[in-house]
Formats: structure tokens, sequence, C-alpha cells
């Protein structure tokens, strides 16, 4: 069965230039891309989608740097999608995630880490809808 997950090209993969060669790291591991959108997300919008984390010591810092450039959200399908998001982003920390992870490739460090991924299937929906419509997912 195919399902959903969400992702985020962060503003230093954006930065580096490394937006093409991670979405095609992701399609050669079988997503397929549902919805793609370049932006710059507002304070409020990061705030927003960072909520859960409003009263840890980072949310600041992470809010800034969030909004410091251009990003990509993409709504992607696959099997086990989730799971295997996770798995091919590698470790929050670059200096500990697997070789040929996306982390380990394009993360700079423990903040900017080159990508989000959703942690659960119910954030996983939670996160598509906070920036699709699903008439604009393909």
């Amino acid at each position: 069965m195919s399902n959903r997950t969400f992702t985020i090209i962060k503003p230093d993969s954006v930065r580096k230039g490394n937006f093409g060669k991670i979405i095609t790291k992701l399609e050669a591991e079988g997503f397929r891309v549902r919805g793609l959108k370049k932006l710059h997300l507002s304070q409020k919008q990061a705030e927003s989608f960072y909520g859960v984390h409003r009263e840890r010591q980072f949310f600041k810092d992470l809010v800034k740097y969030m909004t410091s450039g251009p990003v990509y959200v993409a709504a992607l399908e696959r099997e086990d999608a989730v799971p295997h998001l996770r798995k091919v982003m590698g470790a929050t920390d670059p200096a500990k995630a697997d070789a040929g992870t996306i982390r380990k490739d394009f993360g700079e460090s423990i903040e900017q880490n080159a990508i989000h991924g959703s942690d659960s299937d119910d954030n996983a929906k939670a996160e598509i809808s906070f920036f699709f419509a699903e008439s604009e997912l393909v």
C-alpha cells in the first residue's frame, strides 16, 4: 500500500544548490512527488509549523533559521513512506548519520541538517495539509 509523507528541503540546502540532488535521491528511493512548492516561510508560518517545539530552548533559533531563505516543501508518496524517508534522511546530526544519507551528504550541523521529514503518519497528514490543499496533490 502506498502512503504519504512530508519533507522540507531546508534553507541551507537551497542556498547551496542541493535541491535537485536531494529530489533526485528521493525519486531514486521510489518516492513520487505529489506536491511541491518553493516558498520563503514567514515568521508566523514557521512558528505555527514548529509550534510543538515552542517551549524548547532551540525554538527561536529554529524559526530564525527556517525563515532565513527559501525552502521547498513537498508531499511524497511510496510504500512505507514515513519510515523510509526517515532512513534515507539519516540521523538529525549529520556527523552521526550513516554514509549515503541525505544529512550525511548535504547537512552542515545538527541545526542546518539539510532536510525535514515527518516522524509519523499522523504528523505527515498534518504537515501536508499545513502547506497543501488536497487538490494540489497530483
